[in-house]
């Protein structure tokens, strides 16, 4: 791993999950951390419930795109989350691959989409410690 990692987070439209996690990732992990995001198919635009939800924590995500995964975004990648985008993801040797499975916001109200989002804080808070705990166990 670099002295500074770089994490991509993916799901099938990069509209949702994947924008709440890279959005928590890049407000919880300052500079610490490059942060990517991509999606298998992705939208035109993010969930509108997700950039609400996201506002109640105090972060704005509603100035992001959803992007399409491409093979570069995962080859210069330390980490790679998938969220339920199955096969979609190329497989390089050498990189940490996570696998969340978390609920897909598309589709639901605030009150459904609130605990998704408490779930992927609590992830990017132990994926931050981790991530920063591997970089000073370095020699």
């Amino acid at each position: 791993m670099s002295d500074k990692p770089t994490v991509l987070f993916v799901c099938v439209h990069n509209a949702g999950r994947s924008q709440m996690a890279a959005g928590y990732l890049r407000a919880l992990g300052g500079d610490d951390v490059e942060v990517l995001s991509a999606g298998s198919a992705p939208k035109d635009v993010i969930n509108p419930v997700a950039v609400e939800a996201m506002a109640e924590e105090g972060i704005d995500i509603a100035g992001n795109t959803p992007k399409v995964l491409t093979v570069d975004a995962v080859k210069e990648s330390d980490v790679v989350i998938t969220m339920g985008c199955g096969d979609a993801c190329p497989i390089f040797p050498g990189k940490r691959y996570e696998d969340w499975e978390l609920d897909d916001p598309a589709g639901q109200g605030i009150e459904a989409v609130r605990p998704i989002r408490d779930e992927i804080r609590r992830r990017i808070e132990a994926l931050i410690d981790d991530l920063l705990s591997e970089r000073v166990a370095q020699p």
